[in-house]
């Protein structure tokens, strides 16, 4: 019998925050119990390096669905290989809306990490 042992990718998970301190993705997590649970679930999988959930939706802003609800979403940029960037959530219904503001989050992000 041949054992396999794969390596653990450890993935830091950090809320971005704009110049005043900002988050976006703490003002959206104020769910209820059941939602939080849901999303907390969801953001551990991605610390132990579980992106099944994940889709790129382009220019490098992930989004993690969470089928649950009304169909949760994590927005979330990949900073290297194993730092995450929470950008915001929102559900189905607002996709294109929150799609556009993690969007903005994340090029605001990338534009003073350049600086």
């Amino acid at each position: 019998m041949v054992t396999y042992v794969l390596p653990l990718v450890v993935v830091q998970i950090r809320e971005y925050l704009d110049p005043k301190g900002w988050a976006p993705f703490a003002e959206w997590f104020g769910l209820n119990a059941p939602a939080a649970a849901k999303v907390t679930t969801a953001l551990v999988r991605l610390e132990q390096g579980n992106f099944s959930n994940a889709k790129a939706v382009g220019a490098g802003l992930y989004e993690c669905r969470i089928d649950f609800g009304p169909g949760y979403r994590v927005y979330f940029g990949k900073d290297g290989g194993t730092l995450v960037i929470l950008l915001g959530g929102g559900t189905k219904k607002r996709q294109n809306r929150d799609v556009q503001s993690a969007l903005s989050y994340w090029k605001a992000y990338k534009h003073r990490k350049e600086r």
